[in-house]
C-alpha cells in the first residue's frame, strides 16, 4: 500500500486503486468538485456512454461530444464543466480556469450563438457523491488515490489509457500499479 501524504480536496483527482474492482468505479478517473464536512461529490472523466449529447439534453442539438457517465448518483440529473465562468452565471470554480455548473440556458444560448465552444463543456449524467467521513473512510481503507487535475485530464479524450496515465504519472511505485493487471487472478 502507497504510504505518501494525498489530501481530499476539490479540484483534485481522485483514482480508482487497482484494487477497487466495484464495478461502478473500477479504474475510474474523478475529478472532485465538492468536499466538506457534509460530504463530497465528483464527475467520472473516464466513462463516455454511447450517445452524444445533442441525442440526450434538450437545448443542446448542435453537441456532437459524447455525453459520460458522471456516477451512480441521480442518474436522471444533468451535470457540466466548462472552461467560461466569465460568461455563465452561477459557475463554482473548481480549480484555476474549470467550472462546474451554472445557468444551464444560459450556457444553451452562448453555445447556439458561438460564444462558447462545444469543446469547452464536458457534460454527464449523475454524479458520484459521498456522505460526510465516507470519502475518506474508503481514502484510509485504501480504495483511492489522488493526484492533481488539470483543464487537460478533464477534457482529455483519451478514455482507455486516462487511469494507467494518471496513476503512473503519480511515480515511484505507482508505476508499477498503473501496469497492474485488472484481474491479476487469470495471469
Amino acid at each position: 500500500m502507497v504510504n505518501e501524504f494525498e489530501k481530499l480536496e476539490a479540484g483534485k483527482l481522485l483514482l480508482a486503486s487497482a484494487n477497487l474492482l466495484e464495478s461502478n468505479f473500477k479504474r475510474t478517473v474523478m475529478i472532485i468538485c465538492e468536499h466538506n464536512d457534509k460530504g463530497s461529490l465528483g464527475f467520472i472523466l473516464n466513462r463516455p456512454m454511447e450517445f452524444k449529447v445533442c441525442e440526450a439534453i434538450t437545448g443542446f442539438e448542435e453537441i456532437e461530444e459524447l455525453l459520460h457517465m458522471g456516477g451512480p448518483v441521480q442518474v436522471d440529473s444533468v451535470h457540466f464543466l466548462h472552461t467560461r465562468g466569465d460568461v455563465i452565471d452561477g459557475s463554482f470554480e473548481v480549480l484555476p480556469g474549470l467550472f462546474w455548473g451554472g445557468d444551464k440556458d444560459q450556457l444553451s444560448f452562448l453555445i447556439n450563438t458561438g460564444v462558447i465552444l462545444p469543446s469547452d463543456v464536458r457534460f454527464f449524467l449523475g454524479y458520484a457523491g459521498w456522505t460526510a467521513g465516507q470519502l475518506e473512510t474508503e481514502f484510509e481503507e485504501g480504495a483511492w488515490y489522488t493526484a492533481d487535475a488539470s483543464k487537460e485530464i478533464v477534457f482529455s479524450d483519451a478514455y482507455e489509457r486516462m487511469w494507467s496515465r494518471t496513476v503512473r504519472s503519480k511515480g515511484g511505485e505507482y508505476q508499477i500499479i498503473a501496469n497492474s493487471p485488472e484481474l491479476p487472478g487469470l495471469n
